[in-house]
């Protein structure tokens, strides 16, 4: 088969086989077709490029063994950072889990100085005095905020819960 003459062409021609090549490999057509068109959008920009079948499959493969070792990368690394986002012992039984997807959701109810005591104490693991004294603000402040977070948490926990049996 002759190579196409340009990007476009080449994908016309072979862009539905490259993208089922990368749906095998990474099981996953919307990722197939994202990484397709990425291959196609950096040849287009290099009009130079060769874009003979061949090269065609070696570089989709490559973006796809790529894509591969950097999830698996990524999910070592959120494996080794989660011991981070659990209180350690010192804070105690009725320390809560805060996790960075529940941060997530209480960023929606809760404003930023809420959001920034329960970093610092369930993150950072800092005790209610060193947290005030690092913001500035009263000891009974920080207790408030963190009375008020707990609440949030409970809210949450009970929207959830209700939303979940219905």
């Amino acid at each position: 088969m002759a190579p196409a003459s340009d990007p476009r062409d080449a994908y016309l021609r072979y862009g539905p086989a490259l993208v089922r090549k990368a749906e095998r490999l990474l099981r996953n057509p919307d990722d197939a077709v994202d990484l397709v068109h990425g291959l196609f959008v950096d040849l287009i920009a290099r009009p130079e490029s060769n874009v003979e079948l061949p090269y065609l499959y070696r570089a989709v493969t490559n973006r796809c063994l790529n894509l591969i070792r950097d999830r698996r990368g990524r999910a070592r690394l959120l494996e080794r950072e989660q011991p981070a986002l659990v209180p350690s012992s010192r804070l105690g039984d009725q320390a809560r889990v805060i996790g960075l997807d529940l941060l997530g959701k209480l960023g929606d109810v809760l404003d930023e100085g809420h959001l920034e005591v329960l970093v610092c104490r369930y993150l950072d693991e800092m005790t209610q005095d060193e947290i005030a004294l690092h913001l500035g603000l009263s000891r009974k402040t920080i207790g408030k905020r963190l009375a008020r977070a707990h609440e949030a948490i409970h809210e949450l926990a009970v929207t959830q819960g209700a939303g979940g049996a219905a």
